[in-house]
């Protein structure tokens, strides 16, 4: 086999490949093989018809049309090797020239992974938030501690903020009840606002036995966003009793034996946690930074594929969740062209990034250890709600070990950008992103271990 290589674009390439007959043999054989186990001949075994009978039966073209569409894959996979191209999206291939028992000439248009040079990105430099925890952050904290030993106790007096309610809910439109929109036994506590528009107001107030109704718009099912009735009913009013802020509640409600020792270290946690969103800031950032950098040219043909997926996952999450595309548009407050701006945005700004961390993990030798793997797909599926063992079958029944290889890869050549990077808080001081681990706490640099 030999190949030719024509460069049509900076993203699209053309190879002729010529394969002499000789190569073709093995697929001849398991094409005459195939296609005469399917016939029957009398005077013939099936499975046993010689390859003339054969071709008189179906013509010799039904056998080099099969023959050649099994030796495509590896004779593509060798030339797309030999040409050191990485191609994007499927071929458009056609045999350009066919010599029975001579040769076979294919001709393959791709897009490929566009050249370009890596750009300098050790001056780097990208500001992040600083890491505040507030007294009111750890008051915060402290109240949904106190919530979660509260005591609920049922009161005879109208609802008022902060107490729990069981109710009923009935929504109804132009006077027909929504069968989907049928519930009772809620409980919910006013002033949280986690259901429904209006229905704080609407049970503030209200004692038990006592039915009321008020106008919402559905957050879901088939008549998303659209004005409804709903009847309400309180059935049960309860006043949440908070324990009192001492040492005792420390002591029941931790390991510790004060308050202080309490706050301390709820703010403990609290800074830990900005500190990893503070790092998330800075890689967002960096990358963001570095991308700016670069003008690299994607192939429409690749562009327009990932928005179409990516369009398509927002569809079925959306479903999913029983809201329309227009509904989900007029909550976030965009037109359908800006949503379609932004996300050819974002898919274009993923696949340059893809492009320059692929290529300096490539030039910096990044590699990745088994255990790494391991913790990547654990990760997974726990964001995903899997079970790990099943979520790592799928990804090895369906192949998708190599990009999840290819994530952690990309991670690691993103860290060490980051790393490479001047980051500072508004304040101006210096950020610490290379010793940050994944609990919030920052390890000893190599330096300090060396010398321990």
């Amino acid at each position: 086999m030999k190949s030719a290589q024509e460069t049509l674009s900076p993203t699209r390439v053309k190879l002729t490949i010529e394969v002499p007959f000789e190569e073709l043999e093995p697929q001849l054989q398991k094409a005459y093989k195939t296609i005469g186990s399917q016939i029957q001949v009398p005077g013939f075994r099936r499975g046993k018809v010689p390859a003339k009978v054969v071709d008189q039966r179906v013509g010799r073209g039904a056998i080099l049309d099969q023959a050649i569409n099994d030796a495509l894959p590896e004779i593509y996979s060798k030339a797309v090797a030999e040409a050191e191209v990485q191609p994007l999206g499927q071929p458009e291939v056609d045999v350009s020239r066919l010599e029975d028992g001579e040769l076979v000439e294919f001709t393959v248009e791709v897009d490929v992974k566009p050249e370009f040079e890596t750009p300098d990105l050790s001056g780097l430099e990208v500001e992040v938030a600083d890491v505040a925890v507030s007294d009111d952050d750890v008051e915060e904290q402290l109240q949904g501690l106190r919530e979660r030993f509260a005591t609920l106790t049922e009161v005879d007096r109208a609802a008022a903020e902060g107490d729990f309610v069981t109710i009923d809910l009935s929504a109804s439109k132009d006077g027909e009840k929504i069968d989907a929109a049928q519930a009772s036994g809620i409980v919910y506590q006013i002033g949280k606002n986690t259901m429904l528009d209006g229905l704080d107001d609407a049970v503030t107030g209200m004692s038990a036995g006592e039915t009321t109704t008020f106008q919402t718009k559905l957050a879901g099912g088939d008549l998303v966003g659209e004005e409804v009735d709903v009847e309400v009913a309180v059935d049960v009013v309860k006043e949440q009793e908070l324990p009192e802020l001492d040492d005792d509640f420390a002591q029941t409600a931790s390991e510790f034996d004060t308050v202080e020792e309490l706050k301390a270290d709820l703010a403990e946690k609290l800074s830990r946690g900005k500190r990893l969103e503070q790092a998330a800031e800075a890689r967002d950032a960096v990358l963001e930074a570095a991308l700016e950098k670069l003008d690299v040219p994607i192939p429409d043909g690749v562009v327009e594929a990932e928005i179409a997926n990516r369009r398509q996952q927002i569809e079925q999450q959306l479903a999913m969740a029983g809201m329309t595309m227009e509904a989900y548009l007029d909550s976030e407050e965009q037109t359908i062209d800006e949503f379609e701006a932004d996300l050819e945005k974002r898919v274009r700004d993923s696949l340059v990034a893809q492009f320059l961390l692929d290529q300096i993990a490539a030039e910096s030798e990044i590699g990745i250890e088994q255990d790494e793997l391991t913790e990547h797909m654990m990760r997974r599926a726990q964001q995903s709600g899997e079970d790990p063992q099943q979520f790592v079958q799928h990804m090895v029944e369906h192949n998708h070990i190599p990009e999840l290889v290819a994530e952690v890869v990309r991670g690691k050549a993103l860290a060490q950008v980051v790393e490479g990077a001047k980051v500072t808080d508004a304040s101006g001081n210096v950020v610490d992103v290379a010793n940050l681990r994944g609990d919030g706490t920052y390890g000893e640099d190599e330096e300090s271990s060396e010398q321990d």
